[in-house]
C-alpha cells in the first residue's frame, strides 16, 4: 500500500476512520513558511463531518496537533507531523458487516488484496483519511500564498442541478455563505433542497466540484509523464468517490474546430497572455500563467440506508442493511479536499521547477 504523494513537497498520511486518530507527515516544506494554525483549523472545519443537515451527523471537531517541524510560528525545514484524534467513533454501527461486502465499497477489493480488512467505517479506505490531506494542503496553501497563488473550489453540480454560470462571473467570497458551498444563491437553494430530499428518501446523489487556481507562475509541470494536468488528474482521482476529471475545454472541446479552440497569444506589458483559455492554463503539460481550471465528478455515496443484495466473505448470498452516519452527497465537504490536493500538486511542482534551468 502506498500512502505517500509528491516528489519534493511530499505527504504521507496514516490512520483509520475508527482508529485512535489520523495524521500526516509533510516532508520537503522549505524553512521559513509562516504556519498559521488558525488557517489550518479553518480548513479542517470546512471538511469536518456534522456541519449541516446535508452532511453526515458524525460529530468530529477535527482539532489537530502539530508535533514537529514548526518553531515560533515558522516551518524549520524538517518534517512537519500533524495528528487529528478521532472522538466520535461508533464502531458497533459496523459490526453487522464484519464479514459482508457492501456494494460499491472497497470491502471486497481490500479483503481480496490484503486478506484482512478493518470493517469499522471502511478503515483506511474511508474518506475520513482526507482530513489529513486537508491539514497538509493548508500548509501548501500557505507556501503558495507567498508566491501569489490562490485556489478556489466550489460545488457546480449536485445531481441534476447544475450551475450554468462560468467561473469568471462568480464571486468566490460567496462560496462559504451557504451549506452546499455554491457561490450562486439561487442554484445553492435548489441543490440544498435536492440533497435534503434525497436524504429523506434514505438515498444518495453525486455531484461536481469545480476548481480554479489563479496566479500560477509559468513553467510548472514535468513532461513527459508528469505533465501538470496529468498530476492534477492523479491527485483528484485519488480522492474517495471521484469518477471523473476534466480540465480546460475538456470533452466539450471536441465539438470545436482548431481555429476556434486555439488560444491566441498577445502581450500585456512584459507578460505573454492568451485571449482565450481553452487550454485551461496548461499547454504541453506546463502552466502558461493563465488560470488553471478543472472539474471533479463525485459518484453517489455508496452507503445508502436501504437493504441491498450482496455476498459475505464465504461467497454466500446475504443482505446488507444500511446503518451508521453517512453523507447524502459528498460534494459540500469535498470542496476543501479538492483545493488541498490542488495545492499539494502546485507546491510540489513549484519546488520542482527550481531545478529546470540555471
Amino acid at each position: 500500500m502506498r500512502n505517500t504523494f509528491g516528489n519534493i513537497f511530499t505527504i504521507t498520511t496514516f490512520g483509520e476512520s475508527h482508529g485512535r486518530g489520523l495524521g500526516v507527515i509533510i516532508d520537503g516544506c522549505p524553512a521559513g513558511v509562516k504556519i498559521n494554525e488558525d488557517f489550518i483549523r479553518m480548513e479542517l472545519q470546512r471538511r469536518k463531518p456534522g456541519q449541516s443537515k446535508i452532511t453526515t451527523q458524525r460529530k468530529e471537531e477535527d482539532n489537530f496537533e502539530i508535533l514537529s517541524g514548526v518553531f515560533e510560528g515558522q516551518s524549520t525545514g524538517t518534517p512537519i507531523a500533524m495528528v487529528i484524534y478521532n472522538t466520535d467513533q461508533k464502531s458497533k454501527d459496523y459490526s453487522h458487516i464484519a464479514d459482508k461486502f457492501r456494494p460499491s465499497h472497497a470491502d471486497y477489493t481490500y479483503h481480496e488484496k490484503f486478506g484482512v480488512r478493518d470493517y469499522r467505517g471502511g478503515g483506511r479506505s474511508s474518506a475520513r483519511e482526507t482530513a489529513a490531506r486537508v491539514a497538509a494542503g493548508a500548509v501548501a496553501k500557505l507556501l503558495l500564498a507567498s508566491y501569489g497563488v490562490a485556489i478556489n473550489a466550489y460545488v457546480s453540480q449536485a445531481g441534476a442541478v447544475k450551475l450554468e454560470k462560468p467561473y469568471q462571473e462568480l464571486d468566490f467570497n460567496l462560496t462559504e455563505s451557504n451549506i452546499v458551498r455554491c457561490p450562486d444563491a439561487n442554484t445553492a437553494d435548489k441543490m440544498i433542497e435536492l440533497i435534503d430530499q434525497v436524504r429523506k428518501e434514505r438515498d444518495t446523489i453525486g455531484g461536481v466540484v469545480s476548481c480554479v487556481a489563479k496566479g500560477v507562475p509559468v513553467g510548472l509541470g514535468e513532461p513527459v509523464f508528469d505533465r501538470l494536468h496529468a498530476v492534477l488528474g492523479h491527485a483528484m482521482l485519488s480522492i474517495n468517490a471521484v469518477k471523473g476529471f476534466e480540465f480546460g475545454s475538456g470533452f466539450e472541446g471536441v465539438t470545436m474546430k482548431g481555429s476556434q479552440h486555439n488560444d491566441a497569444f498577445y502581450t500585456e506589458g512584459d507578460k505573454v497572455r492568451t485571449r482565450t483559455n481553452h487550454s485551461g492554463g496548461i499547454q504541453g503539460g506546463i502552466s502558461n500563467g493563465e488560470d488553471i481550471y478543472f472539474k471533479v465528478a463525485f459518484k453517489p455515496v455508496a452507503t445508502i440506508m436501504q437493504d441491498q443484495e450482496s455476498v459475505n466473505a464465504q461467497g454466500e448470498k446475504t443482505t446488507v442493511s444500511g446503518k451508521g452516519r453517512h453523507d447524502p452527497c459528498v460534494v459540500p465537504r469535498a470542496v476543501p479536499i479538492v483545493e488541498a490536493m490542488c495545492a499539494l500538486v502546485l507546491a510540489d511542482h513549484l519546488l520542482l521547477n527550481r531545478s529546470s534551468k540555471i
